[in-house]
């Protein structure tokens, strides 16, 4: 908040503050749930997608591997044009591309334009981080900790919350109102900003690092198509190893680059501070951690019971399973600034994988009933509401707050890098570990077992990585403040 002559950045008299905050935390949430609401959209119908785009089984995936590639790439330029032009802003047009995508895929019967409607989709992955970074410019300190707590866990709770629904609705209408229904929660939510969200007055200035938003767009995009494609190509296949050798090159070249700019798209300097660094090493590899989950109860719930161990449920059933979930994510938020007020944020992290690893590790001897795979999975997404709740109040405690959106969206990319190599892993491990039921192979149940132990050792690194964080620490006033205005962080955040 300003105090000076603009005492009153956010609008009206005192009395209405708590009024305005609680609509810009709802929204900004709401936002959030929609962009993760669009990444489960398409889940249920992927067994489908051949025959419902008239194409081949592997070309099909890349309505999948599109919205990845494109996300990837908008996080990070999404997050310095906030900083440069307005957060508001960008969140609108990312809702825009939502939105189009959306009617876009509505409209789609073919492959071609369906990967389009992906990708513009896919651009909107920048929302969550843009809607952390006006939390902290709009809102008091007291309610910033289970603010961004609820806005970091709303990618979770959209896609545990939107996989039955989608479920529900593929198994009974046209799929396209699937897309309908996107595109006008993405209306709806960009509708709610317009009237409801103010613009920040807190711009980094500057110019666009268009040499350093490129190079890092290619590198991401040689990684992440290696890394997805990768088991169709062949691990040790010429293209994903040029792809790999490719993406190593040019991030070191944009490295040099970005340090040598004077405004560069990612300040590495920042970057490379202990706090920072430390953070995104845990966002990585927690990112691995959490989507172990939502690749092995899927299946474990959709296989046929002649396996031995699977359920022989619907996709439907797997939406209700995961559900839970969601809905614990959003009700460890509160809990999660809690304990980030009163002990510090690098506290709930810890707490946070402790639990997922404890989920994990129930989950290798609990997977024979439903009730069973409900409890983990609530556990799961316990510990996953804790550690993401802490990790923008640990990134924002150290960064000034002109830098703000830029530093969570580099965070969030470094999160769904983490989540892209466990994938992979998984993949791997599944294909090697299979079982013959009748005609096909089918992945053994000592498979998933393992996927899940990889998912606890990934949690337990993640919290190993935590240790080495700094403590909290008296207030130090940040050299980048804007001169009146009172610093933004709050309770919940390590000072420092």
């Amino acid at each position: 908040m300003l105090s000076g002559a603009s005492p009153q950045p956010a609008g009206g008299p005192p009395a209405e503050r708590p009024a305005r905050g609680n609509a810009v935390v709802a929204v900004l949430a709401l936002a959030g749930i929609v962009v993760s609401l669009m990444q489960t959209v398409v889940i249920p119908l992927v067994p489908e997608l051949p025959r419902l785009l008239h194409a081949g089984p592997a070309d099909t995936t890349w309505a999948i591997t599109a919205t990845l590639l494109a996300g990837a790439v908008a996080t990070p330029v999404m997050g310095r044009l906030g900083d440069m032009y307005g957060k508001r802003r960008m969140l609108l047009l990312s809702l825009a591309m939502l939105t189009a995508g959306s009617v876009i895929g509505a409209l789609s019967d073919t492959l071609a334009p369906m990967v389009a409607g992906r990708t513009l989709q896919g651009l909107a992955a920048g929302v969550i981080p843009l809607g952390i970074s006006i939390m902290r410019d709009e809102l008091p300190p007291a309610r910033m900790g289970a603010a961004t707590a609820l806005m970091s866990a709303s990618l979770g709770i959209g896609g545990a919350l939107g996989l039955p629904l989608a479920a529900f609705l593929a198994e009974r209408v046209d799929w396209h109102v699937l897309f309908w229904g996107s595109g006008a929660l993405g209306a709806l939510a960009a509708l709610l900003v317009v009237t409801l969200v103010p613009e920040s007055g807190l711009r980094g200035g500057g110019r666009f690092d268009v040499p350093g938003a490129l190079g890092l767009s290619a590198a991401l995009l040689c990684l992440l198509l290696g890394i997805s494609k990768g088991a169709d190509w062949g691990w040790g296949g010429t293209a994903t190893l040029g792809l790999f050798a490719g993406g190593a090159v040019l991030l070191a070249v944009w490295g040099w680059w970005e340090l040598r700019t004077p405004e560069p798209l990612v300040d590495l300097r920042t970057t490379a501070r202990r706090q920072v660094l430390l953070t995104n090493l845990a966002s990585a590899v927690f990112g691995f951690a959490m989507f172990a989950m939502s690749l092995v109860l899927p299946q474990i719930i959709q296989l046929p019971e002649a396996t031995g161990y699977g359920l022989g449920a619907s996709m439907l059933t797997v939406g209700l399973v995961m559900a839970p979930s969601g809905l614990v994510m959003m009700a460890v938020a509160p809990l999660s600034a809690r304990i980030s007020r009163t002990r510090g944020p690098k506290v709930t992290l810890m707490t946070g994988a402790v639990v997922v690893a404890a989920g994990y590790g129930l989950g290798i001897v609990l997977m024979s009933a439903l009730w069973q795979l409900v409890l983990v999975s609530a556990i799961v997404g316990a510990g996953i509401g804790l550690a993401y709740g802490s990790i923008p109040a640990l990134i924002m405690a150290a960064v000034p707050p002109s830098e703000t959106a830029a530093a969570n969206s580099f965070n969030t990319l470094m999160r769904s890098i983490g989540t892209s190599v466990s994938s992979a892993v998984a993949g791997v491990v599944l294909a090697q570990l299979t079982m013959r039921l009748g005609p096909v192979t089918v992945p053994a149940q000592s498979g998933f077992r393992l996927v899940m132990a990889i998912g606890a050792g990934a949690a337990l690194a993640a919290l190993a990585v935590a240790c080495f964080l700094p403590g909290r620490r008296a207030p130090a006033a940040s050299a980048a403040q804007p001169a009146g205005r009172v610093p933004a962080t709050t309770a919940t955040e390590p000072r420092g």
